[in-house]
């Protein structure tokens, strides 16, 4: 769920960072891979939030269904 820029930004950080280890500067590498954990957290968290919209969604789809069969049973 990353967007255009982020996902721009993301792929840089990476090639950084590979760079940075195949060079053996972890303690740089270190610094890159924060920034990435950064970056993605609120991809993270628009994940989750359309996770709970199916939720949502899925949880009124199953209540009609309900009230349906409930309707269907008094006639």
């Amino acid at each position: 769920m990353l967007t255009r820029e982020e996902l721009d930004r993301y792929n840089g950080l990476i090639e950084a960072g590979t760079y940075l280890e195949d060079q053996n500067k972890y303690d740089l590498a270190y610094h890159v891979q924060k920034e990435i954990d950064i970056l993605i957290l609120p991809a993270i968290e628009r994940l989750k939030e359309k996770s709970r919209a199916r939720d949502r969604a899925t949880e009124e789809y199953l209540e009609s269904l309900r009230l349906a069969e409930d309707d269907d049973e008094d006639q």
